[in-house]
């Protein structure tokens, strides 16, 4: 399994791939946007992407909305920016996780090992193969969201992970943080914004391809749950 590290600093990109060869993972890399794609298209066996956003040339928001027209690779971004509305941005553009510099190394590959279990379709084999909710029809070893009319909604894993969590437990409220927790696989450090944003994303791709139809209710002051018909 291979991981791209992608960072114009190449102390940085060498540091984090002593880790992760460390982990057992194989690693290529990239020290600008452009090199980062033309990677990701010649080696199909990239498993996930370590990101920086500040590179010239091509910075990493134009390198995620590259990536996301053809690709639900799972994407951590490295930034040395630290403000709220930045991690927002960035997690809106499609990343699925976000740290900022200076960061540890340690929490770096914690991160790394969530997204991939994600990604590898980790979940309990007691819950329901599938779940049909409203206009949808989610499947759990797939990873497929399908309208009623046969269209599929190409979900991230983390945006998967969240529609599968509320569908399996309809009329349960769900915090932000429980959110977290459960789907992320990590305990809740961060801002509820996180969530809330993956909750958006989530649910314009599904009214979009529903023509409207809003699945995942939001419990004023409390979270998130679907309702069951």
């Amino acid at each position: 399994m291979k991981i791209l590290v992608v960072d114009d600093d190449k102390d940085i990109v060498e540091l984090l791939s002593i880790y992760v060869k460390n982990e057992g993972y194989e690693v290529e890399k990239a020290y600008k946007g452009k090199e980062a794609l033309t990677k990701l298209h010649t080696n199909p066996d990239i498993a996930l992407m370590i990101l920086d956003i500040m590179m010239p040339e091509m910075d990493g928001m134009e390198v995620i909305k590259e990536v996301r027209k053809d690709s639900q690779i799972p994407i951590l971004v490295l930034s040395a920016k630290s403000e709220d509305l930045d991690k927002i941005q960035g997690l809106i553009q499609g990343a699925d996780d976000y740290v900022t510099k200076p960061f540890n190394p340690l929490e770096v590959m914690a991160r790394i090992k969530s997204l991939l279990r994600r990604a590898s379709h980790d979940v309990r084999n007691d819950e329901p193969d599938q779940i049909e909710v409203g206009p949808l029809l989610i499947k759990r070893d797939s990873h497929e969201v399908e309208t009623v009319n046969g269209q599929t909604i190409q979900l991230t894993a983390l945006e998967f992970g969240i529609l599968y969590l509320l569908a399996s437990h309809p009329n349960r409220v769900f915090s932000a943080d429980e959110i977290f927790e459960r789907v992320w696989q990590q305990e809740s450090v961060v801002s509820a914004k996180t969530v809330m944003v993956h909750v958006s994303h989530l649910r314009d791709k599904i009214e979009e391809a529903t023509g409207g139809d809003q699945v995942i209710q939001t419990v004023w002051g409390v979270g998130y749950k679907i309702e069951a018909h």
